[in-house]
């Protein structure tokens, strides 16, 4: 999923390319749908070993970014540039199996990568999922399921991973769990993070930065680690705090029902 050349030349920097370290760079995207606004100007950056956070409230445009991104969908104005030949994993909200259907876990990751049954079982052991190779995809649990489609996103052997909202469905002790595997996939493979969250506060704790969007960038940031709280470590337990991270919002404006920024009238 290369970008074409003009669309690189488009997000190129001054000395005329990106470094080598950068993985995938949006620059200025537009989107609409029915003349709304659903992207306004939105850039972004990702390099190698990095962990972006994207978090927004529901109808903000973040699946609409990570679609654009990915180059399912293109943009009204702006570009996308991705490192020659990137090798992309993308784990999505959730897969639509027919329950009738007989498909084994195992089965199924291998529609991924047929070939390399020796990355399969690493996969597996790592993600604490290799009881669930013969199982019926139909008949594992929402936690389950969520890391057999990161296993799957995994057996691309991804420079870049992006996860539409990985934690969906699961309790705060396995969410602070998958995003503990997540961050030593990405430190053990150098691979780059982009994750969309639905949590607007609680975020995993190795991100290098939390983008705030809501059809354009309310503001962005580093989280702050609660490990050392004493209410959070009451809360989620000492092993979960070391993985959860709170960001604090910081919006010079408000938006409204809608969506779009409330125009503030001064007497």
């Amino acid at each position: 999923m290369e970008s074409s050349n003009n669309d690189s030349k488009s997000v190129l920097d001054s000395s005329g390319e990106f470094s080598s370290g950068v993985l995938l760079a949006a620059r200025s995207i537009n989107k609409e749908f029915a003349d709304k606004k659903i992207l306004e100007n939105i850039s972004l950056t990702i390099e190698e070993g990095q962990i972006v956070t994207l978090i927004g409230p529901n109808g903000a445009g973040k699946t609409t970014l990570v679609r654009i991104a990915l180059g399912l969908l293109p943009p009204d104005s702006g570009a996308i540039y991705h490192r020659p030949a990137l090798r992309i994993g993308y784990m999505p909200q959730k897969v639509q199996v027919e329950p009738t259907l007989p498909l084994t876990v195992s089965r199924f990751l291998q529609l991924a990568n047929r070939h390399d049954r020796e990355l399969l079982g690493t996969t597996l052991g790592d993600l604490k999922i290799s009881h669930l190779q013969d199982h019926q995809l139909t008949s594992i649990s929402g936690g389950e399921m969520q890391r057999v489609l990161l296993a799957r996103a995994l057996l691309r052997k991804p420079e870049l991973l992006i996860l539409d909202e990985p934690a969906q469905g699961v309790d705060l002790g396995g969410q602070a769990e998958l995003y503990r595997l997540i961050s030593d996939i990405s430190d053990s493979q150098g691979c780059g993070v982009l994750m969309i969250s639905h949590d607007l506060h609680l975020v995993m704790s190795s991100t290098d930065e939390v983008i705030c969007l809501n059809h354009h960038v309310c503001c962005h940031g580093k989280p702050e680690h609660v490990s050392n709280d004493p209410a959070y470590l009451n809360l989620f337990g000492a092993s979960a705090s070391g993985d959860l991270a709170v960001y604090t919002h910081h919006h010079d404006h408000e938006h409204g029902i809608g969506g779009g920024v409330k125009e503030h009238h001064h007497d």
